[in-house]
């Protein structure tokens, strides 16, 4: 029979919480202001668009280009209707703790219905795009699904200038 030693309970020190101020609040949000969802679907586009190009161009096939371009479109759209929800008033009526929660329950709906757009414009995909190639849709797609990552590693560029005094 193996018996199991009782761990050492250890008193780790807790640094004290203390919320921010209104002042300090508003410092913070000067001094890291959020990227703008808008920038980021506007450099989805910029990406689609080259993807597209660069398809129909290096293949010299219509249809390639519009493939990629179509998997662009299937990222494009549902990001841009997800940050519309997002950005509604919807989440900031009511008190502090029923705006956390609106938002949260926002932000999960809103996810659910980019990611079934995208499913569905998916799944119409060979309807709707004449002799289409599903490897070429899928660059378009993954390329423009990238952009999430350049915005976050490239985030300062996808922020608002600053206003200087």
């Amino acid at each position: 029979m193996t018996t199991i030693a009782p761990v050492p309970e250890v008193d780790a020190e807790v640094p004290d919480f203390k919320p921010l101020t209104a002042e300090e609040a508003q410092q913070l949000r000067e001094k890291d202001p959020p990227v703008s969802p808008w920038r980021v679907v506007a450099g989805q586009v910029v990406v689609g668009l080259l993807v597209a190009l660069a398809a129909w161009g290096l293949t010299g096939r219509q249809n390639i280009g519009w493939s990629a371009g179509y998997g662009a479109l299937a990222v494009v759209i549902p990001a841009a209707l997800f940050a519309r929800g997002l950005m509604s008033r919807v989440s900031s009526v009511g008190t502090a703790g029923q705006r956390a929660g609106a938002a949260a329950f926002s932000f999960l709906l809103w996810e659910m219905v980019k990611i079934a757009l995208t499913v569905a414009m998916l799944f119409a995909a060979p309807r709707l795009v004449a002799h289409l190639s599903w490897p070429a849709m899928l660059i378009g797609l993954v390329a423009t699904m990238k952009v999430y990552w350049v915005a976050l590693v490239f985030k300062d560029a996808f922020r608002p200038k600053r206003k200087t005094t």
